[in-house]
């Protein structure tokens, strides 16, 4: 097969931190990969090396000639008058004519035809970035290089990037923190753990699940040979100075050497935390009714007549593109703007943790996280804030660094520290996952579920909004509206305006867009899956009963091999050569048995992978249409 492109034997190291060491792995034709890993560990780093922006420590990066690369720019630097010029930049020199794909893209991205003739400067830097997304997608480049392109992109926008990149015909290289919205797309997940990459078919979760296995299974071999290693030290120490028995031992010595000891795994640094709920006697903690606001008291307003009453165990998701008044209204739950008209009625025992983006700025430059953290309570203790420091992944002396030599991450991560001090039964967070790594928005998202209170989050993740969010707050159709259901029901009941104009959803950028399907037919789906679940059931209990079963016998007859090499070891010091043949031929049959079991339980298990498999992609299909 010709590779696309070729990466050998790459290291890479800053100061003495090493990112990857020895590295190799290769990109076919048509691979679109996504590649994960903590921050810190050399995600956006090993995109430059790929670029060319930076140089590798050793190793070699190789692509074809006349192989086009296209990368996702975060530096804003715009030289043309307008914004449709500026992106007209990204198309290929053979294809300058082609104004109207970059208006395509434009609009799919969320700008409006009457923007076309703006200056870039004029935009966010929110909307910056899209621009320069948009420029790359304009190019005719075979590989694109994306590091968090959905960071800025509100909902429709993110529903549209999807399709189109599910129809790429080329290679891509994504990394983002939106789990559900990489494994929409990708083909094959690439991975950077203890300082390796490995590459593997599938989604990350397929990654991971993988990772997890082989740890495991190495952690079970480490000490298998750990166990082995010491019952050989014991035979050795005993009959070192024995002359019958030098021979055995000089061969057990050099078999040892040989070998070489496996080493325990380093922990990894995992984000756990959990956000500590304010006890609430009353069912409603916060009632808004006939809401209006608009900036400096200008028409239109932002948000007119706008009806609220948040519940303590209310999990309420506020969608919608941006600009329309998402963030507005999320000040004014939190009592940082004041409303034109209508009011805010809230709980005497109220307590609101509030996050939000643009608080970053507030936090102190001068000041050590330890220190922000203990600003916020004056009852915390040093030990508490340590606490709360170490959960967040800055431990020891780490939680004593100043917030100027922090990245946009980790400050969103003291953020949400500041939070956790203090119990609240109200959070009101917009788009905390921005800045965070995938496992850390895993961990955001698990904590949000278990706390005990009432959550309203602003976000365009659509994997938080299908797991967390049991009520919409919707920007959309020129106004705001509640939503009294979930977003799978959302999209089958109401869907975006735009993509009913558009004659779709994600698909609409690319071309295999599924038929919405009736009421009917979606009573019909829930049926089907309820009695696939419960078949699936039926056929995996009895599998993963055989697997316990087989592990434990392996367990116990492991724990008689130990024993039996601790008897041959007494009876060999005896003499007693009837003993000795005894444990010998015991021996011979526990080798043959575990053989056996591991031999049964490699088959059970690939069967029940298997069978498993093929029920998750009944049930996939099952889902309703979007």
């Amino acid at each position: 097969m010709n590779f696309v492109l070729t990466v050998k034997n790459l290291s890479k190291s800053y100061g003495g931190q090493v990112l990857f060491a020895d590295v190799s792995f290769n990109i076919n034709p048509g691979e679109k990969v996504g590649l994960v890993g903590r921050n810190g560990y050399g995600k956006t780093t090993l995109l430059r090396l790929v670029q060319g922006e930076e140089l590798p420590d050793s190793g070699e990066i190789t692509i074809p000639n006349g192989y086009r690369l296209g990368y996702l720019e975060q530096h804003l630097a715009f030289s043309q008058p307008t914004l449709l010029a500026e992106a007209c930049l990204g198309l290929p020199k053979e294809r300058k004519d082609e104004e109207w794909r970059v208006e395509k893209i434009l609009m799919g991205l969320g700008f409006r035809r009457e923007d076309f003739n703006r200056a870039p400067g004029e935009f966010s830097g929110g909307f910056q970035i899209r621009l320069n997304l948009a420029k790359v997608l304009a190019g005719d480049v075979d590989l694109l290089l994306l590091d968090e392109p959905t960071n800025y992109l509100d909902l429709p926008s993110l529903r549209w990037l999807t399709g189109l990149l599910k129809n790429w015909q080329h290679e891509l290289i994504l990394i983002t923190h939106d789990r559900g919205f990489m494994d929409q797309v990708i083909t094959h997940t690439l991975g950077i753990h203890r300082q390796r990459i490995r590459k593997v078919p599938g989604d990350s979760s397929k990654y991971y699940e993988q990772l997890v296995k082989e740890e495991e299974i190495y952690e079970k071999t480490r000490l298998n040979e750990e166990k082995k290693r010491r019952a050989a030290e014991v035979f050795i120490n005993r009959f070192r100075y024995k002359a019958t028995l030098s021979s055995r031992v000089q061969s057990r010595i050099k078999a040892l050497e040989k070998k070489g000891r496996m080493e325990k795994l380093a922990p990894v640094e995992e984000l756990e935390f959990s956000f500590s709920s304010a006890p609430m006697p009353g069912k409603v903690l916060l009632a808004a009714g006939g809401l209006d606001f608009s900036y400096h008291g200008k028409e239109p307003l932002l948000i007119s007549d706008f009806k609220l009453s948040i519940k303590k165990d209310d999990k309420i998701a506020v969608i919608g593109k941006n600009g329309k008044g998402k963030s507005t209204l999320m000040k004014l739950l939190a009592g940082e703007l004041t409303p034109l008209g209508g009011e805010i009625r809230k709980h005497p025992l109220l307590q609101t943790g509030y996050y939000c983006q643009t608080n970053v700025s507030e936090l102190d430059p001068e000041k050590t996280i330890l220190e922000e953290i203990l600003s916020v309570n004056p009852a915390c203790t040093e030990q508490q804030a340590r606490n709360i420091s170490g959960l967040l992944m800055f431990e020891g002396d780490a939680a004593l660094k100043k917030i100027s030599v922090l990245s946009g991450g980790e400050r969103s991560r003291v953020l949400l520290g500041k939070i956790l001090v203090t119990p609240v039964n109200l959070l009101l967070l917009d788009e905390p996952t921005n800045h965070l790594d995938m496992e850390s928005a895993d961990a955001l998202l698990a904590a949000l579920d278990a706390f005990d209170g009432a959550v309203v989050m602003v976000t365009h993740n659509e994997m938080f909004l299908q797991t967390l969010a049991n009520r919409l707050i919707v920007f959309d159709r020129g106004g705001v509206f509640l939503y009294e259901g979930d977003y799978r029901g959302f999209l089958a009941d109401i869907g975006w305006k735009d993509e009913e104009q558009d004659g779709g959803g994600p698909e609409a950028a690319g071309k295999n867009r599924r038929p919405a399907r009736d009421t009917h037919d979606r009573r019909s789906l829930r049926r089907e899956r309820a009695n696939t679940v419960q078949e699936k059931s039926a056929v995996l209990r009895p599998l993963a009963a055989e697997i316990e079963r087989i592990e434990t016998a392996i367990s116990r007859l492991e724990e008689e091999s130990a024993r039996n090499l601790e008897f041959l070891a007494e009876a060999s010091l005896k003499g007693d050569g009837e003993e000795i043949a005894a444990g010998a031929k015991r021996r011979a049959e526990l080798d043959t048995e575990l053989e056996t079991l591991y031999d049964r339980l490699a088959k059970v298990t690939a069967e029940y992978e298997k069978k498993s498999a093929e029920y998750e992609a009944r049930l996939n299909n099952l889902l309703p249409a979007d």
